[in-house]
């Protein structure tokens, strides 16, 4: 049974996922390396820092080409140690 996401979208598809985690510079590669092991390509991320600098948000699109790529993609950056959530 499809979710409602999934039902949203067509693929192929751009999907962009929006990391939030502690303020490390190893999280920003940590993220496009977990991303690069599931859907390879040149990436850009948009970084964005909290206001007391101790959080920053990751945006990376991605071209995913099923539902399965971006749900296992979701659950893998949820695994990153300095990761607190994964929008």
């Amino acid at each position: 049974m499809k979710n409602k996401l999934e039902n949203l979208l067509q693929f192929p598809c751009s999907f962009t996922y929006k990391v939030i985690g502690l303020a490390h510079p190893e999280l920003i590669n940590n993220v496009i390396k977990r991303i690069q092991i599931y859907i390879p390509g040149d990436y850009t991320p948009v970084i964005k820092s909290s206001n007391k600098g101790n959080y920053i948000s990751i945006a990376v699109t991605v071209f995913a080409k099923n539902f399965y790529e971006i749900e296992n993609l979701y659950l893998e950056l949820s695994k990153i140690n300095m990761v607190k959530i994964v929008l």
